[in-house]
């Protein structure tokens, strides 16, 4: 299981390969054999099904779409922060308790 950051990258991660492939008017099994991986296992990846992505395949998914891969991995602000800063505030709270008035 993902932990709520994670979940929350991945599922823009996801989002982001299936409106790239969809633009580009490609079949999932039309842009696997671009980016040189099987069609199963893209289609496991589009649908959430395999997690645990190396970096070399997020680079070959990347550039099949003629992108880097830091344009693929380059998530917007909000999904990253709000849940950090909030856990980081849990965090301090039960760590140094509350502030004193």
């Amino acid at each position: 299981m993902l932990a709520p950051v994670e979940q929350d990258l991945f599922v823009v991660l996801l989002q982001r390969l299936r409106r790239l492939r969809q633009k580009r008017e490609l079949t999932q099994e039309a842009f696997a054999e671009k980016a040189q991986v099987s069609y199963k296992y893209y289609q496991a990846i589009e649908g959430g099904r395999k997690r645990d992505l190396r970096l070399s395949t997020l680079a070959k998914l990347a550039a099949a779409h003629g992108i880097s891969l830091s344009e693929l991995l380059d998530f917007p602000r909000p999904v990253m922060t709000a849940r950090v800063a909030d856990k980081a505030t849990q965090y301090r709270f039960k760590k140094n308790g509350p502030k004193p008035k």
